[in-house]
């Protein structure tokens, strides 16, 4: 198996339970927050600062970009090229699961053969996984965050990309997670990673 496999997913969904087991029975490696590390690194940024601003664009951003572009500084813009670098190293150093940060994207347009997996489910399937990651169970809440991160993910995605997150036409595999379930998930990709050779 000498796949790279990316991962993009909605915010508890189980993208990244399901990314570590897919690594884990792969016996590959799982870059997530290792990405951001090397970010930090390599940028002399704070790591809270990278992990705060690399996803959370927002229509104000988008707004002032256009109306003044040339004054407009985005750290988030030296962020993604940081990240994209680390990335293709990443990606270059052999078979491994690359969660979110535009993955799919990067290798893409730099040639490198992926197995794009989108991983998504239903809002009370989400809420129940968001509830126990957050620690509330109150419902109000628990949707704000998830639409608050979805959000943020697709906008992240669609500015660095230009395309759609969440988009069938991105990805090789879209799996719901909730009907499915972690385990089938986890198989399906796995068996789907075995067949690109």
């Amino acid at each position: 198996m000498n796949s790279i496999i990316t991962i993009s997913r909605e915010y508890g969904a189980g993208g990244h339970s399901i990314a570590r087991e897919v690594a884990r029975q792969l016996g590959i490696e799982i870059y997530d927050r290792d990405i951001i590390r090397n970010t930090a690194r390599d940028s002399g940024l704070d790591m809270g600062v990278v992990e705060r601003e690399e996803e959370e664009i927002s229509r104000t951003d988008a707004f002032l970009r256009m109306i003044t572009p040339a004054a407009y500084v985005d750290r988030r813009e030296t962020i993604h090229e940081i990240e994209r670098k680390v990335i293709l190293m990443l990606a270059a150093k052999g078979p491994c699961v690359l969660l979110g940060r535009c993955a799919d994207a990067i290798l893409n347009e730099a040639n490198v053969d992926s197995l794009n997996v989108f991983i998504y489910a239903d809002d009370l399937h989400r809420a129940h996984r968001v509830s126990e990651l957050i620690d509330s169970r109150n419902p109000t809440e628990v949707q704000k965050v998830m639409k608050r991160t979805d959000a943020a993910r697709r906008n992240y995605y669609q500015q660095f990309t230009g395309r759609h997150w969440g988009d069938f036409r991105n990805y090789n595999l879209m799996l719901d997670s909730g009907a499915l379930g972690y385990d089938a998930c986890v198989k399906l990709i796995c068996d789907a990673a075995g067949a690109l050779r």
